[in-house]
């Protein structure tokens, strides 16, 4: 049995990088994305994918990934590489590994295949075994429709991941932009899809990241569609470009005003909680009433602040009683 390995890492930008480019390999260490998944999948051509897994290995036991979330998307089960990606790269740079990305998830049991074999691996190699951890990848209906019994699947899940391009053509979605609002719809097409993995992520206290926005040179359309996927709860979004990087740490970030008024309710409580704040259960903060929901709140806005590395710039005084 692996022992649970979900950490709140941050992930407001996670930053793809094809696995088979070792330009784009050196200049993605440089930059600011709170994690980097080198791929094998999609952005890696067929021919190029046996010796991508070496180019990744490399990168991974060389390069300089500080502060950065370090994981690899492997090819889905359906096809004849995803064995040879997970052996090659976890026994070639494990202890420089955090996660293994799993793509086109469709049931629970992709997701235990692959924690069986990242065990043997770890087994094998004398790593510690459950510290890798898993991202699965929701890419159709099927896996859509699975996803409550997909995020309990292992100990080793970490997130689960909105895959937007394979999914609109899976479910035939009449549009070719990917993040876009499909023609002739007045609603927003994408929020019962959101919302689903975001209710399956949180029953297993997971992170949820959306997917990427391929007008990678549109940043005001990147920010809006990632400010969507932030206001209902998500934790972070893919970056393809450089670009994407700076706006997708900001969104996913608590405003400074925000982030002062969550660590103030936090204060507040705890003093008017204790024996010198007279032991209430609900108290004022200004012309706000605080209670333990307003803390909760709070503590979700504050946590997500100091991950981002964000400093208070207002101080909590008690009231005179």
């Amino acid at each position: 049995m692996t022992r649970p390995v979900n950490r709140p890492r941050p992930r407001r930008s996670c930053l793809a990088v094809p696995g088979s480019n070792p330009r784009f390999l050196e200049k993605a260490q440089g930059l600011a994305a709170d994690q980097v998944f080198l791929d094998l999948e999609d952005a890696c051509a067929p021919l190029a994918k046996p010796d991508a897994r070496h180019t990744i290995v490399k990168f991974l036991n060389e390069g300089d990934w500080t502060g950065k979330t370090r994981v690899v998307r492997v090819n889905d089960w359906t096809t004849e590489w995803t064995y040879r990606d997970v052996v090659t790269v976890v026994e070639g740079a494990g202890q420089n590994l955090d996660c293994v990305m799993l793509p086109k998830v469709q049931d629970a049991q992709q997701i235990v295949a692959l924690d069986l074999l990242l065990t043997q691996i770890e087994k094998a190699m004398g790593f510690e075994v459950g510290r890798i951890g898993i991202e699965a990848q929701i890419e159709n209906a099927r896996g859509l429709v699975n996803v409550d019994a997909i995020a309990g699947a292992s100990p080793r899940l970490e997130t689960i991941v909105f895959g937007p391009a394979d999914f609109m053509a899976s479910i035939n979605m009449k549009s070719l932009v990917v993040g876009e609002q499909p023609p002739g719809y007045p609603a927003d097409a994408y929020h019962y899809i959101l919302m689903r993995i975001l209710m399956a992520a949180r029953m297993h206290d997971l992170q949820a990241i959306d997917g990427p926005y391929l007008q990678i040179r549109n940043v005001d359309g990147f920010r809006e569609v990632a400010g969507r996927a932030a206001a209902l709860g998500y934790d972070g979004k893919w970056v393809l470009h450089p670009g994407q990087v700076e706006a997708a740490n900001e969104v996913f970030s608590p405003s400074q005003e925000d982030f002062d008024h969550a660590e103030l309710i936090l204060d507040a409580y705890d003093h008017h909680t204790s024996e010198a704040g007279g032991r209430k259960g609900s108290a004022m903060l200004g012309d706000e009433m605080i209670d333990e929901a307003s803390r909760k709140m709070a503590l979700v806005v504050s946590g997500k602040g100091r991950a981002a590395g964000m400093v208070r710039t207002s101080s909590f005084t008690a009231p005179e009683v």
